[in-house]
């Protein structure tokens, strides 16, 4: 079996969407929802739908305590779906290659600290840029610098507002984000 841990810090769609998709999987699982934020709806989703939950501080983060408690699980791959802090160099260290992120745009664009979630949609809008998408990456020490794995892009010609645009962007999330995890498990034997 294939396990999964899913970071998230806030509402959990992609999360809640991820576990859906692999939940009659005999060969893929999600094992875990990790959150910094114990008011995350991310938490009761996960709950509800019997996935194992943990929550910590940014010190259990950066100490021993979150990196301990992936051991334990021994995660084929880690998603951060929304997850908001800059991930920890030693737990990068201990899962190499097997941490992924999704961001709301076609990085390198709109990428860095600061940069998520309708703060990047509204600097799409600022812009006037004629599209925008998604980019699944690799983590590394840096903030949306790891190598990219996947993009997806869709027109904004008709968006003008921030949440028009991230409805688009939600979708190609929901559509994409399970089918990479899936076949990036499937690669890796």
């Amino acid at each position: 079996m294939k396990n999964i841990v899913i970071f998230a810090s806030g509402t959990g769609s992609n999360a809640e969407n991820i576990i859906h998709y692999f939940k009659n999987n005999t060969s893929k699982s999600v094992v875990g929802v990790f959150s910094n934020n114990s008011n995350a709806k991310v938490i009761e989703k996960a709950k509800k739908l019997d996935v194992q939950t943990l929550i910590f501080n940014k010190d259990e983060l950066y100490g021993d305590f979150v990196l301990s408690k992936l051991k334990e699980l021994n995660p084929d791959l880690i998603v951060l779906a929304g997850f908001l802090l800059k991930f920890p160099e030693p737990i990068i260290a201990a899962f190499p290659n097997k941490i992924i992120n999704i961001h709301p745009a076609l990085l390198p664009k709109y990428g860095g600290k600061g940069m998520y979630g309708n703060h990047v949609h509204q600097a799409v809008l600022n812009n006037k840029e004629t599209e925008t998408g998604i980019t699944i990456h690799y983590v590394n020490e840096h903030y949306d610098e790891g190598g990219i794995i996947f993009q997806k892009s869709v027109s904004i010609l008709d968006c003008s507002t921030f949440e028009e645009v991230s409805k688009k962007v939600h979708q190609l999330e929901h559509e994409y984000f399970p089918q990479v995890i899936d076949q990036l498990l499937t690669r890796n034997p």
